[in-house]
């Protein structure tokens, strides 16, 4: 969000393999919930990934929808991507590969479930350019967070699979200032315990910073007369 904004950003590496986000220090000093991403401004945290964006969007006016209506719809989209696409794809990408012992009774539920939600966005954005109409919001940007991750990780290979969500990561891929996650966030590699399929993929492939795991880093950004904003991710 910052990088398509046109904000620069350094980021710092947070051990999050090492369950970082579970010690009482971080919850002490970074945020009680013991999650990131964590958006600071100044000496004020604000926490959760929807009301992050959401911040953002505001602040720099931008990819927040053009009326009412769109506002609306962001916000649902927001929400439902939260409990829903990105809560379960998430999990079922760090179980499938980044996970020392896995259930393949969970992963076979969690893999329904994300095929569910997986046709629920494939339907949307079938009908449209974008989320909620012919331009990118902060919903798109949250909805393709954990597809835009290479296909060896995620199991899925959209041009086959999902055609229509294919064509739109495309389109956001060609956002103005749009980095992949391996692009935007180098840093030191996630252990892999197990290697997914090499399926094909068009673009978000690893960068040579090698694979890591989005959400441990600190983002600072400074634009003209604009205060110091940290992003945790």
């Amino acid at each position: 969000m910052l990088t398509l904004c046109g904000e620069t950003s350094e980021p710092i590496w947070i051990d999050f393999a090492s369950r970082i986000t579970w010690t009482q220090e971080l919850r002490a000093t970074v945020n009680p919930m013991g999650e990131i991403p964590v958006l600071e401004e100044e000496s004020r945290k604000l926490t959760q990934t929807a009301p992050i964006l959401l911040r953002l969007s505001e602040r720099f006016d931008r990819f927040g929808g053009w009326n009412e209506a769109e506002r609306f719809e962001v916000l649902r989209w927001l929400f439902w991507d939260n409990q829903k696409l990105s809560g379960f794809m998430a999990s079922y990408r760090f179980l499938r590969i980044f996970s020392k012992v896995a259930d393949p009774a969970v992963l076979t539920w969690q893999r329904r479930r994300v095929d569910d939600f997986l046709g629920i966005l494939e339907a949307q954005v079938g009908k449209r350019p974008f989320i909620v109409g012919e331009e990118s919001t902060i919903a798109d940007l949250s909805l393709c967070a954990y597809l835009s991750f290479p296909a060896d990780e995620t199991g899925y290979d959209f041009a086959e699979t999902h055609p229509h969500i294919d064509a739109w990561l495309s389109r956001i891929a060609h956002l103005p200032n749009w980095q992949a996650p391996y692009d935007l966030l180098p840093g030191k590699r996630l252990p892999r315990f197990r290697v997914g399929p090499r399926l094909s993929g068009r673009f978000c492939q690893p960068s040579k910073g090698g694979f890591l795991e989005v959400g441990s880093y600190v983002l600072t950004t400074q634009s003209g007369r604009r205060k110091q904003v940290e992003m945790w991710v």
